[in-house]
């Protein structure tokens, strides 16, 4: 894989994005993350996962836009519809899954950061965010549904409605982020939570986490296509087009 390495450590799936220093989503990424999940989910080796990034810069810059630009309309929702479904996999996922975050995640990445069942921030500036209304577009349905469950009606409201990006002393008082660390410490006691969680009988566990997950799934899933449909006549307006032209600028 070109986008994401991955590394088993006494039964820890580390899983690390590896595409440039931004991290930036293509379809390649959501792919090769779809398949990566797919692979470790069953494997009888792997007791947990971690999710992090190659740099300390960026988790993920959230969206390639210059290249998600240039796609036509069917092109774009085959895309933003894997995207949502690689969203969907990590938040169900039966097995731990901690997101060991060492750079700024914002827009989509602060998304798959949010679908992950423990979030380990570095201190300092490192910032997490949804900017997705400052764009014209909507938050995905996926993680509007997940996020409301995670951190309250108000809370999710107040990030969704605001498209600010937040540092981690915000970030932990708002329920976004579990734990902060000296970066040096975010990896290991990442795997650590990781090994601890998978250590425990995993049937319990994977039921645990379906009676936390299945009914919000079940809501996403009722209502996706039609969200789906919104956001991608959104993305190909004249105002969002125009929004996006104005952040490939600062790309």
């Amino acid at each position: 894989m070109e986008t994401i390495h991955t590394e088993n450590r006494d039964g820890v799936a580390v899983v690390t994005l590896n595409r440039g220093t931004t991290n930036a989503i293509n379809r390649q990424l959501v792919d090769e993350l779809a398949e990566t999940l797919r692979r470790f989910k069953d494997d009888p080796e792997t007791c947990g996962l971690v999710l992090t990034s190659a740099n300390e810069k960026f988790f993920s810059i959230g969206f390639d836009i210059p290249q998600l630009f240039e796609l036509n309309r069917e092109e774009f929702g085959s895309f933003f519809r894997a995207y949502n479904r690689l969203c969907i996999d990590l938040y169900v996922l039966p097995k731990p899954i901690v997101v060991a975050i060492t750079g700024h995640a914002t827009a989509g990445g602060c998304i798959l950061a949010l679908c992950c069942d423990y979030r380990f921030i570095a201190e300092g500036r490192r910032l997490m965010g949804m900017n997705e209304i400052k764009l014209g577009v909507p938050v995905p349905y996926p993680i509007d549904c997940i996020f409301r469950q995670l951190v309250g009606f108000r809370t999710a409201r107040d990030v969704s409605d605001s498209g600010e990006f937040y540092p981690p002393e915000k970030l932990i008082g708002m329920g976004m982020v579990d734990q902060i660390l000296p970066a040096e410490q975010v990896l290991p006691k990442s795997m650590e939570k990781a090994r601890l969680l998978g250590s425990y009988p995993r049937d319990a566990f994977a039921m645990i986490k379906r009676n936390r997950t299945e009914a919000v799934e079940a809501d996403i899933l009722a209502h996706l296509e039609e969200r789906e449909r919104f956001f991608i006549k959104c993305w190909y307006s004249d105002g969002v087009r125009k929004r996006l032209k104005e952040t490939m600028e600062k790309f």
